[in-house]
């Protein structure tokens, strides 16, 4: 009755074991890519939230403040002066982007905030908005497949609550 099916169960098992690997792979990558993106909006959060916490920020020039730079090494290495390597490879204070918003008194929408009142921005921010508007870019590796990069951009926006 079962005559010429001993084979079957071995050339099913040659088809998708190679399919189902694949898939296995697939899900782990997938994992790793959701915690970097993890792991990049913790960075951009903790540099929201020391910058938020500051005294003294310059508002009028963001780029250029000791407490900006600081914000953002502790992003990157854990330590406020960026004596630690990185937490993550590759990963750069060229990549974030800090700005103030305000919230428009007439929409409730918060906004970057005018500089009309430098030396200071009256009145002080709202929030403190860090982005990394270029992102990083992290290619998935999947055997046999080849995928563009991916380019992870997290944002958060923190209320300030220190003083400019």
């Amino acid at each position: 009755m079962r005559r010429g099916s001993r084979g079957n169960m071995v050339i099913e098992a040659a088809l998708w074991i190679p399919v189902m690997v694949l898939l296995i792979v697939a899900m782990v990558q997938v994992g790793k890519i959701t915690y970097l993106y993890y792991s990049l909006k913790k960075a951009v959060y903790s540099a929201a939230r020391y910058l938020s916490l500051q005294q003294g920020v310059n508002f009028c020039d963001l780029a250029n403040d000791p407490n900006v730079t600081a914000a953002l090494q502790f992003a990157i290495t854990g330590t406020s002066d960026g004596s630690a390597p990185p937490l993550i490879s590759n990963l750069t204070t060229d990549m974030f982007t800090v700005s103030a918003e305000c919230v428009d008194a007439a929409s409730g929408v918060p906004g970057p905030c005018s500089n009309a009142g430098c030396p200071t921005i009256s009145p002080r921010p709202d929030y403190i908005l860090v982005t990394m508007p270029t992102g990083y870019m992290v290619r998935p590796r999947i055997p046999f497949i080849t995928l563009d990069p991916i380019a992870l951009r997290p944002f958060v926006m923190v209320p300030f609550g220190g003083t400019s």
